[in-house]
């Protein structure tokens, strides 16, 4: 039963990074483009965005409930910048609705507001997986390292590296759905945004060797783990041919398997840990009898009727958003 949550906690991490990481990228890209061409870029997420932030809530849920001595460790180390990231979406959702009703002379305030909402949580969310990979100061399972002891220049490192790659899926995203001058602006994007996600993956790499992070030694102990760099160089390729032929469709997908892979490595890198070399997944677990109630409600009936309410949103709203405006 462990294992059970084990994966479906991954599963719902995945689908939050992926279908939140878009929108969080196009409210990104939100910031550099004008008026019409924003209206377009918030059509293009509007029946998706406050589904897709469910998962992020179903993750926080399945950790509290099924591993909630990872959960409390987590929360003792990143309280500050989780609490600024909640504030960060919040920002960023009352924005998506307040701005179409605010004075024209006023709306700039909206924008900013979304724009920074979206940067802000993404920022905050590539730190704290560069925390974990470079490892928190544990005693006996607690944090010990105080309000910034997560804190560091390779956390912020990947904090900048999710940001290029939530604009990267935001920009794939907005060729998918867009059309005209947004989305030849998107594919203009593309290169540039995944050769800076590229540097990054190596500058990460060649700091994390440089540093020895004991994440790293996973390397040569699952020599298997080569197989996700290996998915993640030639889902770039295919994203930078795809590129070439205007395969409109062909972007978001290869985007996804950029995240995918990267994912991937992290966590075959982390397990058996929930945090790395300090907790246990066996450790973090609630009681057996806690776990097999949970999956008889939430596991059995909650997270299946999320999932295909999910499917059923995305493929009544596949289409493209062409030149229709968000009200």
């Amino acid at each position: 039963m462990i294992l059970f949550w084990a994966a479906l906690l991954a599963v719902t991490i995945l689908l939050y990074v992926l279908l939140d990481g878009f929108d969080l990228g196009v409210g990104i890209l939100f910031a550099f483009a004008d008026e019409p061409n924003r209206r377009r870029m918030l059509a293009a997420i509007s029946p998706v965005w406050d589904g897709n932030e469910t998962w992020l809530v179903v993750t926080g849920t399945v950790l509290f409930g099924a591993f909630p001595a990872a959960y409390a460790a987590l929360l003792s180390a990143f309280y500050l910048p989780l609490a600024l990231m909640l504030c960060a979406l919040i920002l960023r959702g009352v924005s998506f609705e307040f701005r179409y009703k605010a004075l024209t002379g006023f709306r700039w305030i909206w924008d900013v507001s979304f724009a920074g909402g979206s940067l802000v949580a993404t920022f905050i969310q590539g730190m704290t997986v560069g925390a974990l990979v470079e490892g928190l100061p544990m005693k006996d399972g607690h944090y010990i390292g105080g309000t910034l002891g997560w804190f560091s220049p390779f956390a912020a490192l990947c904090g900048f590296g999710l940001l290029l790659g939530y604009s990267l899926l935001g920009a794939s995203w907005l060729i998918r759905k867009c059309e005209g001058p947004i989305r030849e602006r998107a594919y203009q994007l593309l290169p540039v945004l995944t050769v800076g996600v590229l540097a990054f993956l190596a500058t990460a790499l060649v700091l994390a060797l440089t540093m020895r992070l004991s994440l790293m030694s996973r390397w040569l102990e699952r020599p298997y783990l080569l197989i996700f760099p290996l998915i993640g160089a030639i889902s770039s390729i295919g994203l930078l041919k795809s590129m070439q032929r205007r395969n409109d469709l062909a972007p978001f997908r290869f985007s996804m398997l950029i995240f995918m892979a990267a994912f991937g490595t992290l966590a075959c890198s982390f397990w058996p840990y929930m945090i790395p070399f300090a907790l246990t997944v066996d450790q973090a677990a609630s009681p057996n009898a806690s776990l097999i109630f949970m999956f008889w409600g939430a596991g059995l009936f909650v997270m299946p009727l999320t999932l295909i309410y999910t499917l059923a949103v995305y493929r009544l709203f596949r289409g493209r958003v062409a030149e229709v405006d968000y009200e």
